[in-house]
């Protein structure tokens, strides 16, 4: 990265009661580039009741283009990383958890990959954190450094693609999208606004790369992480994949694209459903009646192709949530299970 007096890219870090965190992300900023004026940074406070904003502005003098906006109530990750958009000019944008952090020069080497690819976005790998454990989770992309179509890396159904991959801090993005909406997370949604977005970017998008670079630490084992909780914002996964239904069926190869998108949806639901004995009685309710609805509103052919190939565990997660009179390809599961 050259050195410069303007912000070349804006960090934007939304982030609910993460002071015993934060201070790490913070730190990690303050080794990235060789002028810390190239970098802004807004940290948005969303409804904290410790002491995450006052930890941050703590690291105002190393950090001089930092700004700390604190919510009184909190409005969620997706509606504060759009604060942070709104609050932001630099030309490149990237985002990161508050109770994450960055390995140095991640981000020089991310705006440098974006100076001479010359792409919409880049994606990247990322280290999942579990206490002392780190595991490398390889973005579902081999081919490196090369400009791609990102509609090309939605395929095929049956295997990992890069619409699995939705994290919004695995990479770095040209604002210039932003005026396409590709920037804009979906208001009011407390977990799985990625989904609609990292979809809405693949089919949109002109131009992306995926590039080996210093890594970004992902932490799986906080307890206040959305991931940990059981409450009703679980309940956002069904707003979530109705709104990124509603993006594929209005694509021009929505027929393509529907059997990957419903097979997902399987799958997420079948996960949820994995974990409705921490429910409360009222959610766990809620999520089933949900997911009946969803399920009832799509292309019932495509269901029934993608549902016939289920497993049985995930058959099992799903009974009485899929329609009753959804038509079975007898015939498909069984050579599966002869397969197997």
């Amino acid at each position: 990265m050259s050195i410069t007096t303007r912000p070349r890219v804006s960090v934007i870090v939304p982030g609910k009661d993460a002071g015993e965190y934060i201070g790490d992300l913070m730190t990690s900023l303050t080794k990235q580039v060789d002028d810390p004026r190239e970098m802004e940074i807004v940290v948005i406070s969303d409804g904290s009741t410790d002491d995450t904003a006052a930890i941050a502005r703590t690291f105002s003098d190393r950090l001089p283009n930092l700004e700390v906006v604190e919510n009184k109530t909190p409005v969620g990750a997706a509606s504060a990383r759009n604060q942070g958009i709104a609050a932001t000019s630099a030309p490149y944008v990237v985002f990161a958890d508050a109770d994450d952090w960055m390995a140095p020069r991640r981000l020089t080497h991310l705006v440098d990959a974006m100076d001479a690819l010359k792409v919409d976005f880049i994606r990247t790998d990322h280290t999942a954190v579990r206490a002392r454990r780190r595991d490398v989770t390889w973005a579902p992309q081999a081919r490196r450094g090369v400009v791609l179509d990102p509609r090309d890396s939605i395929l095929p159904v049956n295997y990992s693609t890069m619409v699995d991959y939705p994290y919004s801090w695995a990479g770095i993005f040209d604002r210039s999208i932003s005026e396409d909406g590709l920037l804009t997370f979906p208001e009011g949604l407390h977990t799985a606004e990625d989904r609609p977005w990292i979809w809405d970017l693949f089919l949109r998008g002109r131009a992306y790369a995926t590039i080996d670079a210093p890594t970004l630490c992902y932490r799986r084992t906080v307890t206040t992480s959305l991931t940990a909780t059981f409450d009703r914002r679980q309940l956002d996964i069904l707003p979530a994949l109705r709104q990124t239904f509603d993006i594929v069926e209005a694509d021009r190869d929505a027929e393509l694209f529907l059997p990957k998108l419903t097979r997902t949806a399987l799958a997420l639901i079948a996960h949820h459903m994995s974990r409705r004995g921490n429910m409360t009685h009222d959610v766990r309710r809620d999520l089933k009646r949900g997911s009946r609805d969803l399920f009832a509103s799509l292309r019932q052919d495509v269901l029934a192709q993608e549902a016939s190939q289920m497993s049985r565990k995930r058959e099992r997660l799903l009974h009485g949530l899929l329609p009753a009179d959804l038509p079975r390809d007898k015939t498909l599961k069984a050579q599966q299970e002869v397969q197997a």
